[in-house]
């Protein structure tokens, strides 16, 4: 039996890919699952296939699979559709199951509008997949209503099986990476917020879950041997169990881990303790959901987070130079001109290094969707629409679509304008053996001035001088290979070859290895035209494409300028 689990791409393209392109980590375990009980699975991500649209006949054709999951968000679930009509065309026979959130909270609604979809998994499927599987490839349909967690079609009507209980051992679940290789893990489900905005609280019934430190950081060994160096912590409350959070740390450290990773966490379940072990162990952001810069707002929206808590949360975070990431959400009940100002002034105190700011949308299974249905006596037919939430201003006649947008506007302006001045200079903490990570925080912050996404902003001043202090920085506190490199990029596009020569030379004495380092050199040594200088930087690496592209550059000036090397 062939088995395909497939993650859809959505309804519109995202100018960061960033936000769309990793498949969930729940797919990833859903297949870890079927592959222990030795069933024939592939994961697939399809996030862009639509800009090949014969590929995905083609697959299908291919592999022939006799069931298709398909992992369903709001912004995929029209994709989803679109594939399963594609498959059922193919072949009327396959089998299609769609699970994840949107599934979860919709699943009438798709059984009901959509023949092409025949059975949907709710909620924490692994299971629940698994007992699926093993019933169709029986074909013994009429055990359907033992299997917890599922719904399907029972003479034309939309059933839903008895609510299974939550996996109360998440360290009984395989591990995905013995399988597969991905970048996002999580070593808990759920969280304890009640924020209306989110599914979370519904999905995961208030509760949190956590795997042993020891099991986490196997799953992450396990990627790290398969190369993969820099993952995405996505629980949505990486450290709300201080202790967990420093045994996850000292076990990576143990185990000699050499990973970068990024985490989420409340802005009141972080201090000095926890910032210094997640430093220590590759931590290099922190996203905290702050929301607004009105406690009024944040109280509407369920936050239950004091300004106080904010402040003192992004101090410490640039303390132990860990950049901290904010995300704002704007156009939600109340908001007004004021409410963003207060939001402003909040960004201009707490200087997050990195605003993601989002229009408030509303999603199944969210408090603000229950509300929205209640007020307006909706039905999830709304979900017919070629849309991929619903803006909460389209159901408040205070805001308007105008005044949401100018409000996004105003936000984004600010802290573009301010961001130099929030990067420029850290207040880091003065601890040697944090010298080395505070190297590194810096250089990176600097590259994206000068390389990164604030490179591209035209609204943000003085790029350049400010990556240049900032890699300065940085090898204030130790030698930094990125940080050399930067600095003689930034020099020789000013045309200070002389100075590249010089902040690059500095950089080999640590680093004589660096292949990036040496050609950076040599190209400014060949600017300064000493082309025999550049090609002793040159010849150890010859066989590398871009080295060999500049030794035949230099040869190429030795024949044309005999004279000077006489």
């Amino acid at each position: 039996m062939k088995i395909l689990l497939i993650y859809p791409y959505p309804l519109f393209d995202r100018s960061q890919e960033e936000d769309i392109k990793a498949v969930p980590i729940g797919l990833y375990s859903v297949a870890a699952v079927l592959r222990e009980n030795h069933y024939d699975v592939e994961v697939l991500n399809w996030y862009k296939i639509h800009k090949t649209p014969q590929q995905i006949i083609d697959v299908l054709i291919k592999k022939r699979p006799d069931i298709i999951g398909f992992s369903i968000l709001n912004a995929n679930r029209l994709a989803g559709l679109e594939i399963s009509r594609i498959a059922k065309k193919i072949n009327p026979d396959v089998k299609i199951v769609f699970g994840g959130v949107a599934a979860t909270f919709l699943w009438k609604h798709f059984l009901t509008h959509f023949p092409e979809v025949d059975f949907v998994v709710i909620g924490e499927g692994k299971y629940s997949f698994l007992n699926l599987v093993r019933l169709i490839e029986k074909n013994n349909y009429k055990k359907l209503k033992n299997i917890k967690g599922i719904a399907f079609r029972k003479k034309n009507r939309a059933i839903k099986t008895a609510t299974p209980e939550l996996i109360s051992d998440l360290d009984q679940l395989p591990i995905p990476a013995k399988y597969f290789t991905y970048q996002h893990v999580t070593s808990s489900r759920g969280c304890p917020g009640r924020c209306t905005f989110c599914a979370s609280p519904k999905l995961w019934r208030h509760r949190i879950r956590f795997r042993s430190a020891e099991h986490f950081v196997t799953e992450l060994e396990i990627l790290n041997e398969k190369g993969v160096n820099f993952f995405f912590f996505s629980d949505d409350a990486f450290t709300i169990d201080k202790k967990r959070v420093i045994a996850i740390c000292k076990q990576i450290l143990t185990r000699g881990l050499k990973i970068v990773w990024v985490a989420i966490s409340r802005a009141d379940y972080v201090n000095e303790e926890i910032l210094y072990w997640m430093r220590k162990a590759g931590c290099i952001q922190i996203s905290y959901g702050v929301e607004s810069g009105s406690e009024k707002i944040r109280d509407i929206l369920g936050k239950n987070l004091k300004t106080d808590a904010v402040k003192r949360a992004f101090a410490l975070t640039h303390r132990y130079g860990i950049l901290p990431r904010a995300y704002f959400i704007y156009g939600c009940p109340g908001e007004t001109r004021e409410t963003i100002e207060d939001t402003i002034r909040l960004i201009k105190e707490i200087k997050p290094l990195i605003c993601i700011f989002y229009i408030l949308e509303i999603y199944p299974g969210t408090a603000l969707y229950s509300e929205y249905q209640k007020r307006f006596n909706a039905t999830d037919d709304v979900w017919l629409k070629e849309i991929e939430s619903i803006c909460y201003f389209e159901t408040d006649d205070n805001l308007s679509q105008d005044l949401v947008f100018s409000f996004g506007r105003k936000l984004r302006e600010e802290f573009f304008a301010n961001i130099g001045h929030f990067a420029d200079p850290l207040d880091l903490i003065d601890k040697k053996e944090l010298y080395p990570m505070h190297a590194d925080s810096y250089s990176r912050l600097a590259m994206t001035f000068s390389h990164g996404d604030y490179a591209r902003i035209q609204t943000i001043k003085e790029k350049e001088k400010i990556a240049e202090r900032l890699f300065e920085k940085a090898l204030s506190y130790f030698p930094d290979h990125r940080a050399y490199l930067g600095l003689g990029i930034l020099r020789q596009n000013q045309r200070d070859f002389a100075g590249a020569v010089k902040i690059l030379s500095e950089g080999i004495e640590h680093f004589p290895d660096s292949e990036q380092l040496s050609t950076c050199l040599a190209v400014n040594y060949m600017n300064l035209k000493q082309y025999r200088k550049a090609l002793t930087y040159l010849s150890r690496f010859q066989d590398s494409a871009q080295a060999s592209y500049y030794i035949a550059e230099c040869y190429k000036a030795l024949g044309d300028h005999k004279s000077e090397f006489l």
